[in-house]
C-alpha cells in the first residue's frame, strides 16, 4: 500500500490526522481527517485536498495545515513535528 498516516494532533475537541498518498507519477496527494466526539457520537471529515507535492513529508505539512485551518487555528500557532 502506498499511502501512509503521519502523526496525529489533538487541538482542543479535534484529532486531526494527515495522509499522504504516493501517485504513479512520483508525485504526492494527501488528505486530512478531522475528528471530533466520542463512542456513538464521534464524527470524522475527511477532507480532499487537491494540491500535490514532491516530497511526503510537504503533503502531510500542508494537510495538518489545511485540517488547523479547518478548525479555526493559525497553522503558525502550532510547531511542526518532524519524525516524532
Amino acid at each position: 500500500m502506498n499511502s501512509a498516516f503521519h502523526h496525529s494532533r489533538t487541538i482542543g475537541k479535534y484529532l486531526i490526522s494527515p495522509l499522504t498518498k504516493a501517485l504513479e507519477n512520483g508525485w504526492y496527494a494527501c488528505s486530512v481527517s478531522i475528528r471530533s466526539g466520542s463512542g456513538r457520537g464521534t464524527t470524522d471529515r475527511v477532507v480532499r485536498l487537491t494540491r500535490l507535492f514532491r516530497d511526503r513529508i510537504a503533503a502531510a505539512d500542508y494537510a495538518m495545515a489545511e485540517g488547523l485551518r479547518w478548525i479555526g487555528v493559525a497553522p503558525a500557532a502550532m510547531p511542526v513535528l518532524r519524525g516524532a
